[in-house]
């Protein structure tokens, strides 16, 4: 494919997939048919018949002329002809549209007509109108980790619904046996249910025979023995227990299925060829199946601008559900935030697992957790905010392409460990301006002018973490919640990637913002800043809801009385 520079005239081309064929409209600046409309097969003679029409339009403007491909894809049915309509050696631009916003483009200009022949040709009105960018072109091992981890994800949920499905026919014949397993994807659950698939059959069975099951000790033998002579299952006889043996070898099918494409999914992740992704597994916590899902579902690091992206794109932050207000037309309060459901279900699993292991092993991880966990915060709370932090870090060193360093930031209080090319400057900071939380006059951890909210400084002389606040003078009044003492409550690295604080690593262009309060749901998110005393008295600040809050004055700052019942001057 060759893509001229610089052009006379522009031709949109508009083109609706499907399973069997496609139809393609040309259009002109003018909005004129370029070609007439047609059908084209999914074959070699129909994308021959494509090709030649896209040369006779060249032809007929002698070269000076640029076509503009819009493709509608529908599924996976674009992908070979985007391939084909690369290859060409034609001046082409291709873009695909998702195919609800093409969806919603058609039914603007087109409202009343439904047709392959319509949404080709608004296809490429939109080619000639919008001139949208071209669609990055994905290198083939790339394309097929996604392959692979699309799979992966279809296996997991089905594996998750015949859990479902068993679980249900279980409530009808055997509804006290979760009580002694709650996992029935346990290979001891399934060994005896295939065996001995409904009470009945387990409360006859002699001594010694469940306990050869593995991990069947005498006692729960004992129990499962006791808990099947009393069921209270409807559901007996040989239906109720070829269904019960059908859906135990459906779970562990789907469970094999499971392995076998994440073994595939971390081959096809060492094919990969080298590249800035491969700083990916370099981060503690994060192994090669955690990379593997991410590069697969990233692929480019270059379609992020800032790490925030990168956390909207999976969906580790918090979302809210409130709107409208109340008969007085106030803003109703807001509901219980939550972390949202949005982003890949197989990312977002393997991030959580990851999260438990990095505030083992990762320094970074682990010092965020331990300040969550001291200023109280729940565990499922912490983790949501590791989660976070993990794709920080993974933005940071994948556009950097460096290694994850653990000891390029006193990230636990501890002083960092000097680079082997790095050396002493009268600019290093000292000790004292650390203990300050000053470097280059600003506070540890951030970059350009200090914002008035709490600022985090490293000590490097203790291991705790201290606070330092824009009002020291400042004393909380009865209505704020008192924090622990010493305790920082801010990441230190959120704001900055994981290489641009220290100066020994490159700067990775873009700036995150600040890391945000914990909501009780395992995420994180923002809040209002601490209400401080104000001089009169009173409280000052927004409220629980958001609303600036008027300082009412207290009653021992309101001026008294004199002794006649007249105010002092």
């Amino acid at each position: 494919m060759s893509t001229a520079t610089a052009v006379g005239r522009t031709i949109g081309v508009g083109i609706d997939t499907a399973r069997y064929g496609h139809h393609a409209s040309f259009l002109r600046e003018n909005f004129e048919h370029a070609v007439a409309p047609f059908r084209f097969l999914e074959s070699r003679e129909g994308y021959r018949r494509l090709e030649a029409a896209l040369s006779r339009v060249v032809d007929r403007h002698d070269g000076d002329v640029e076509l503009h491909v819009r493709i509608d894809a529908a599924g996976q049915y674009a992908v070979n002809l985007q391939a084909f309509l690369r290859r060409l050696d034609l001046p082409i631009v291709v873009s695909v549209g998702e195919p609800k916003r093409n969806r919603d483009y058609k039914n603007a200009h087109f409202p009343k007509r439904k047709s392959d022949e319509v949404d080709s040709l608004a296809c490429a009105r939109f080619a000639l109108v919008e001139r949208p960018e071209p669609t990055p072109e994905v290198p083939l091992p790339f394309d097929q980790l996604r392959d692979v981890a699309a799979a992966l994800d279809a296996a997991r949920k089905r594996t998750t619904q015949a859990v479902n499905r068993l679980h249900n026919q279980l409530a009808r014949v055997f509804p006290e046996l979760v009580g002694e397993a709650p996992d029935l994807q346990a290979n001891w659950v399934l060994v005896l249910l295939d065996k001995h698939p409904t009470p009945q059959r387990i409360a006859a069975t002699r001594a010694g025979t469940l306990e050869k099951i593995p991990r069947v000790t005498p006692e729960r033998a004992g129990r499962l023995r006791q808990l099947a002579k009393q069921s209270v299952g409807a559901l007996q006889g040989p239906v109720a227990e070829r269904m019960v043996r059908s859906m135990v070898a459906e779970l562990r099918q789907a469970r094999r299925n499971q392995r076998d494409l994440l073994e595939l999914l971390c081959e096809a992740y060492d094919r990969l060829p080298d590249g800035p992704h491969r700083q990916v597994q370099t981060i503690g916590g994060i192994g090669p199946r955690t990379a593997a899902a991410l590069v697969a579902k990233i692929v480019s690091i270059d379609r992020f601008v800032s790490p925030e992206k990168l956390v909207g794109y999976f969906g580790a932050f918090p979302e809210e559900c409130s709107s409208g207000v109340d008969i007085l037309g106030n803003p109703k309060a807001a509901r219980h935030m939550h972390m949202s459901r949005k982003g890949n279900d197989l990312v977002r699993g393997l991030l959580w697992m990851a999260a438990q292991t990095a505030v083992r092993c990762n320094p970074a991880v682990r010092a965020l957790f331990k300040r969550q966990l001291a200023a109280g915060k729940r565990g499922d709370v912490a983790l949501g905010h590791c989660m976070r932090k993990l794709l920080h870090l993974v933005f940071a060193v994948w556009k950097t392409d460096r290694p994850f360093d653990p000891d390029h930031y006193p990230w636990e209080g501890g002083q960092p460990r000097p680079r082997p090319d790095e050396t002493p400057t009268s600019e290093t900071p000292t000790s004292e301006g650390k203990r300050d939380g000053k470097r280059d006059g600003g506070a540890a951890g951030r970059k350009g002018p200090c914002p008035d909210r709490k600022a985090v400084t490293a000590d490097a002389a203790a291991s705790t973490p201290t606070l330092a606040r824009a009002e020291p003078d400042a004393k909380p009044t009865a209505e704020l919640r008192p924090a622990p003492a010493k305790v920082a409550t801010a990441d230190p690295a959120d704001e900055t990637s994981a290489l641009d604080r220290s100066g020994n690593g490159a700067s990775t262009g873009a700036r995150s913002a600040p890391e945000r309060p914990e909501v009780e749901d395992g995420s994180v998110g923002e809040t209002p800043g601490p209400r401080l005393p104000s001089p009169r008295g009173g409280v000052e600040g927004p409220d629980r809801s958001g609303r600036p809050r008027a300082g009412k004055p207290s009653p021992s700052c309101r001026p008294r009385r004199a002794a006649d019942g007249r105010r002092p001057d």
